[in-house]
């Protein structure tokens, strides 16, 4: 050990070590993210396929299972433009965070530590009231009234 080493040596090339794999994390997500957002999964381009309803069956014919298939249609369109904003969403998140770990927190600039506060309080809320709709609801008092107890007695 050097005299004026203080013994961290070691421990600031390790940690230098840690910041350069940072470095290298961050590109590899700022890569990720510029490649979904020009690519074909990228928020706006999944936004821009819609199709009418008009294209199952002309607009003024009644026809059951095409309302159907595009009320399915909708919904799903809904679902995987919503997934492909939360994953560039969460991919921004951890892009400001490496950021932030490279540079310290103390030293990120506001409008990035606001951002980074807006994103993570929007996907907080999303997963809250996803765990919320997806949640089991439980047996109500009269709930399943047509549900008989069953005897589970041994019939051998």
């Amino acid at each position: 050990m050097a005299p004026g080493d203080g013994g961290g040596g070691a421990a600031a090339r390790d940690l230098e070590r840690g910041v350069g794999a940072l470095k290298r994390f961050q590109e590899r997500v700022n890569n990720l993210l510029a490649e979904l957002e020009n690519g074909a999964g990228g928020t706006k381009k999944v936004a821009a396929q819609a199709v009418s309803r008009g294209s199952f069956s002309g607009a003024n014919m009644p026809f059951a299972e095409a309302d159907g298939f595009y009320t399915q249609y909708n919904r799903v369109h809904k679902a995987l433009t919503s997934l492909s904003k939360s994953l560039g969403d969460q991919i921004e998140l951890l892009r400001i965070g490496v950021h932030g770990a490279d540079v310290g927190f103390d030293n990120v600039e506001e409008d990035l530590r606001s951002r980074f506060h807006r994103i993570r309080t929007r996907l907080d809320q999303e997963r809250e009231a996803h765990e919320k709709r997806d949640k089991p609801q439980g047996d109500a008092p009269g709930q399943n009234a047509d549900v008989k107890d069953v005897d589970t007695e041994d019939m051998g």
